[in-house]
């Protein structure tokens, strides 16, 4: 047969389905898909981390204890936060332990039982103050002595230093979580180098992994949320919060949830990380993405 004769044949053999066997060879062949880690969630009083829809999240990035208490009791009353952030890097005071310690139970008292976060973010990762890992440390002690906060945000890079692997220790001791983070304020990783970073704060003992990068274009993006999934499906067994900053990022805040992101940064005012999105927005759009996905 004429080979232009011939692959006419092939096709319309194709179309009219009377060769079927490649196709039906390949689909057999196909592993099916696999399914996510059995994720234990997390629960903070009323609050459910890394079950049902991502969980909204706000920061106090207030520079005075006056301020930041006003501005935690206006958090508390907001029903469409669900979690509050204490930068306590913002403080004016920030690197003094007990000055810092002072405002935890004022602060915890004026959320109104919603869980807090306690996060001292270090200059070399995005936040306001450089300080050494010893005085890293001793904020966090203080904090810890003062009662106050429910999760403990711990830059995954400092716990090669003995006071700072001490502290997660103390921390998780008492019955409290630890947040272990990593923020590239620069650029996106490859999705392997993601995943690897993921993974490690796992290995460490993160009781909820967490990874900020930057990205210059919706590929970096894509990465992103790439290795979000295949951390929640492949490796994760606990929860996770990755998000990709600046304006392109934002699609990572709003649809974390179909990726395995548990939770998700929003503004009130000022943003604490480039690209969040106002909270009453963006609990408003987890609502509908969580009722996409439900069905």
């Amino acid at each position: 047969m004429p080979l232009m004769r011939r692959r006419q044949a092939l096709a319309l053999g194709a179309a009219a389905g009377i060769l079927p066997t490649i196709g039906a060879t390949a689909m057999a062949a196909a592993p099916a898909p696999k399914a996510p880690n059995q994720l234990r969630p997390i629960r903070i009083r009323d609050v459910e981390i890394g079950a049902g829809r991502t969980k909204t999240i706000v920061s106090l990035i207030e520079t005075t204890p006056d301020a930041v208490l006003s501005r935690a009791r206006l958090l508390g009353s907001m029903s469409e936060i669900d979690v509050v952030e204490y930068r306590v890097d913002f403080l004016d005071a920030a690197l003094d332990p007990q000055a810092v310690a002072a405002t935890m139970r004022p602060v915890a008292d004026a959320i109104k039982g919603k869980p807090l976060v306690v996060t001292f973010r270090t200059k070399a990762e995005g936040g306001q103050k450089a300080i050494t890992p010893a005085e890293y440390a001793a904020i966090y002690q203080a904090v810890l002595k003062s009662g106050a906060g429910d999760l403990i945000d711990i830059e995954a890079a400092l716990l090669s230093d003995p006071a700072v692997a001490r502290l997660k220790a103390d921390v998780q001791a008492m019955g409290r979580h630890v947040i272990l983070s990593h923020h590239d304020f620069a650029v996106t990783p490859s999705v392997e180098v993601m995943v690897t970073l993921l993974r490690r704060q796992q290995a460490l003992g993160a009781d909820i992994c967490k990874l900020a990068v930057m990205p210059h274009d919706a590929g970096d993006l894509l990465r992103l949320l790439e290795a979000t999934w295949i951390m929640r499906r492949d490796h994760g067994d606990r929860p996770l919060v990755t998000m990709a900053m600046g304006g392109i990022g934002a699609v990572s805040r709003l649809a974390g949830e179909a990726f395995g992101s548990a939770l998700s940064f929003g503004a009130l005012g000022d943003p604490s990380a480039p690209g969040q999105v106002k909270v009453a927005q963006l609990r408003d759009t987890l609502a509908i993405v969580h009722d996409a996905i439900a069905g």
